[in-house]
């Protein structure tokens, strides 16, 4: 079960919102046939249509384009596809500094400068993440709107040494979805509410919402996003993309807004492998502010994109979700049909039960996540530029002006943060002790017990509407947690469409095993080639 499941369940307890409508969805309904709606824009067309890294920088090292003709390329895009047409509302805001960024890297590469395989490359960032330019950074709340960084967060400050360009900030599920137990993923208060660009009427998932859609909408190069417990993970399995959530400390947190210290991490969104992968040892690294990538020390590598194998499933062991192979849910027989490609690539693979020793311990990590986000969000605002300066400013800001920040859920969960009584708590440390000790030991007993390489699910099912009424709500299975409150690393890969709505297959390891995780993800997406563009369709009809 994962965080979108049991915030809404409990038991495991801008754009002018006034303008917004989509079109009829019944929840109850089962998707039948293609939708009969053409799509709003010819998906094709794009320049850059599922243009990978390598191809960019082969463009840029001939000549053929330009850093600046990259960005202008991405801006009219999001403009006709994002700001209109289909009106994805991925996108938070533009950087006004792109232009310039993307000038002076240009020169650079004229001087015979080239910094690496980001040099020159539009990328968009989550909207919880600092950087010390014209841009907010708010979260997705009206609350913090405004707020502009002092400086940039640290793995910003490696995107801006890599030679990328930002070109934008990317909408979310507000504060990171953490908020209501009626929220609906994708919507914030300063944002609006973000579309998922294979079916409109569809969930994009969350928390990294605008995230997935603009980089399965190719709106950008690549994207990033940040994830506690699925944030990651599922909005790129319902775009149809690869996202990677790295094992916490591998990337710094310093300078986003947080959740959790215990779980949260930011992370690689890409349209292949091979880019999360150059991404993702791209900011790596040990941060002086932030204790959890101290560990990282020997661990990890400056480039990854080393560990990427054709044949990288050949003779290895995988443990196969059990709870995964059997049910209604149209993804069920997408991942047998993985199971079967993954030995057909050499794997061996046997069934387990992860999420049986897991799902138990989830009343535990939402007490962990109530106690940490307090504690963090606290200390995060305390020395930000924000006009809030503590959670107990938020909630009094949201209930102030509830017709804008409160106009379809509430901020329950904000509340319940509020009335955690610190990090001493007792409480909360029993709760820690279960969660994270307890999911670290499931999974490490699983992966030593039968000597396996990884442990592939489902990421999560089709995604269901968005339902602005009654919040999200997720039947199907879902695979984030166990990674997710271990602090351990998760990749998720396309493995096929049900309805034409994108379903992701997930490798999970233990700590520091991306380098393991790669070669296996990158060799079944070789061999299945499920990536399919984005065709911007309204909704199925029966």
């Amino acid at each position: 079960m994962n965080r979108r499941v049991f915030l809404r369940n409990g038991g495991l307890t801008g754009l002018a919102l006034s303008t917004f409508s989509l079109p009829a969805c019944d929840p109850k309904a089962p998707a039948t046939q293609t939708s009969t709606t053409p799509p709003d824009t010819d998906p094709d067309a794009f320049e850059l249509h599922e243009t990978t890294l390598n191809d960019l920088q082969q463009q840029l090292q001939s000549g053929q384009r330009t850093a600046r003709s990259l960005v202008e390329l991405y801006q009219q895009r999001i403009k006709a596809i994002d700001q209109s047409g289909p009106t994805l509302r991925s996108v938070i805001e533009l950087n006004p500094d792109a232009l310039r960024i993307a000038d002076q890297l240009d020169q650079e590469r004229k001087a015979g400068k080239v910094r690496g395989p980001l040099h020159g490359v539009p990328i968009l960032i989550k909207d919880n993440i600092d950087t010390g330019d014209q841009m907010q950074t708010t979260a997705g709340s009206l609350a913090l709107s405004g707020h502009k960084a002092a400086q940039d967060a640290f793995i910003v400050k490696k995107l801006r040494e890599a030679g990328a360009v930002l070109l934008g900030k990317t909408n979310l599920s507000e504060w990171a979805n953490f908020r209501s137990s009626r929220s609906t993923s994708g919507w914030s208060s300063r944002g609006g509410q973000t579309k998922n660009p294979n079916m409109l009427d569809r969930t994009p998932s969350g928390s990294s919402s605008g995230s997935g859609a603009a980089v399965s909408a190719n709106l950008c190069a690549i994207a990033i996003g940040t994830e506690t417990d699925g944030s990651i993970v599922s909005p790129s399995s319902c775009s149809g993309v690869v996202g990677i959530k790295p094992t916490v400390g591998l990337w710094s947190r310093t300078g986003i807004i947080p959740i959790s210290a215990t779980q949260d991490t930011a992370g690689p969104m890409a349209r292949t492998v091979r880019d999360a992968a150059v991404l993702l040892g791209a900011l790596a690294g040990p941060d002086a502010q932030d204790d959890a990538t101290q560990a990282s020390a020997g661990k990890l590598h400056a480039d990854y994109t080393q560990f990427l194998d054709a044949n990288g499933l050949k003779g290895k062991r995988i443990g196969v979700e059990k709870a995964h192979l059997t049910g209604n849910n149209d993804a069920v027989p997408l991942f047998q049909q993985a199971v079967e490609l993954l030995k057909a690539q050499g794997a061996t693979v046997m069934e387990i039960d992860l999420l049986k020793e897991v799902e138990p311990l989830g009343g535990a990590e939402f007490d962990v996540l109530l106690y940490e986000f307090k504690d963090g969000v606290n200390k995060y605002l305390a020395t930000a530029n924000a006009p809030v300066k503590t959670l107990a400013d938020v909630i009094a800001f949201n209930t102030q002006h509830a017709d804008k920040a409160m106009p379809f859920f509430r901020q329950e969960i904000l509340e319940q943060a509020e009335k955690t009584d610190g990090l001493a708590s007792a409480k909360y440390q029993e709760a820690l002790r279960k969660s994270h000790e307890g999911a670290r030991r499931a999974l490490d007993a699983a992966l030593q017990t039968h000597k396996l390489d990884a442990i592939v699910g489902i990421t999560n099912a089709p995604a269901p509407c968005i339902d602005l009424v009654n919040g999200d709500y997720w039947p199907g299975p879902g695979f984030s947690s166990p990674a997710a409150m271990a602090g351990y690393p998760h990749i998720t890969v396309p493995m096929g469409q049900a309805h034409g709505l994108p379903v992701g297959l997930s490798f999970v390891a233990g700590a520091w095993q991306e380098a393991v995780l790669l070669p296996l993800a990158y060799a079944y997406e070789q061999a299945a080639r499920q990536r399919k563009a984005p065709q911007f369709r309204g909704p199925l009809v029966g």
